[in-house]
């Protein structure tokens, strides 16, 4: 379906009062754009380390509606047009001016999907479930649909924890994955022999694509548990898991969880046994590392691959 766009010029200061108007002629879809910067509060909300740089604020934002294609539309815009005039008697509006433009439907959910091909980690392939691939050599075969969770093994973080994980595990490994996220990492361990694994991540979704990929992959209900919650915070899901039960727990988040996050894995951890982070810009390397030292665990590998860092620890 096609759609016309509509978007008003104005203030960043008359955003809100914009949308307010525009909601009481019944527009409900709305949309804004503008270059303010992100708030310390909001920052801290987003999984992410890496901000893009935004163009300077200069105050003026954009406020956009939709209607369908050939819409007799005329009335709402007189409507929306006394509107802004009204609003100018209060607050600054700025240019005022309404611009049309037009759109089409997109899947956005699926699109990405056209950038997700099948690729190799040494004798792992890892392929999206929608395509069909030939496996001559009998490489292992992994299948995942991270739907909205993180995880296609494409990122180099991801990488680097395969890459920590084939060395520090066996066929008797307990993995513990904290942010589990698609279930790629929990997958590809008990697929290389691990023997059970425990995922959790705070996002219900995950939650449900981490349990679907390992259908896909035809992994036995019995070899994993795929749980739903915050491990640093939530008391009860801590007794749940288990202590000291894991050889192996695996974080491939961001630094700024994983440092909170450090001090209590030693009480996952059987002796000897292994955490592995990753998900860490080159920037905060040290502040994990300090985080893992102080929890009484020994640096003992540290992975780099592009911006990111993966360190392997020991509990002794």
């Amino acid at each position: 379906m096609k759609w016309d766009k509509y978007t008003i010029k104005t203030t960043t200061q008359a955003e809100d009062s914009v949308c307010g108007m525009l909601m009481e002629l019944g527009i409900n879809s709305i949309e804004i754009e503008d270059n303010v910067p992100i708030s310390q509060e909001d920052k801290e909300k987003m999984y992410i380390d890496i901000l893009p740089e935004l163009p300077p604020d200069e105050g003026v934002g954009y406020v956009s509606f939709y209607l369908e294609e050939g819409q007799d539309s005329a009335l709402l815009l007189n409507h929306i047009s006394n509107g802004i005039e009204r609003l100018k008697e209060f607050i600054e509006i700025g240019e005022g001016s309404i611009q049309l433009s037009q759109t089409e439907d997109s899947d956005w959910i699926n699109n990405w999907k056209e950038f997700f091909k099948p690729f190799e980690i040494d004798n792992i392939i890892i392929k999206p479930t929608w395509e069909n691939i030939e496996n001559p050599e009998n490489k292992l075969l992994i299948e995942i649909d991270p739907g909205t969770a993180f995880g296609t093994g494409k990122h180099e973080t991801t990488q680097l924890c395969i890459e920590q994980l084939r060395k520090y595990m066996n066929e008797q490994t307990r993995l513990l994955d904290v942010g589990c996220g698609s279930g790629i990492l929990s997958i590809i361990s008990l697929k290389l022999g691990a023997d059970f694994a425990v995922g959790i991540d705070i996002d219900e979704n995950a939650v449900l694509a981490s349990q679907e990929n390992m259908k896909v992959n035809d992994i036995e209900s019995s070899k994993y548990s795929i749980l739903c919650g915050d491990l640093i915070k939530d008391e009860n899901l801590q007794k749940k898991i288990g202590f000291e039960e894991f050889d192996v727990v695996v974080a491939n988040i961001l630094a700024d969880i994983i440092i909170p996050l450090t001090p209590i894995v030693p009480r996952y951890l059987k002796k000897n046994g292994i955490y592995i982070t990753s998900g860490i810009i080159k920037s905060k390397e040290n502040d994990v590392v300090n985080a893992i030292q102080q929890a009484g665990l020994e640096v003992i590998e540290v992975l780099k691959q592009g911006d990111w860092v993966s360190i392997a620890a020991q509990k002794k």
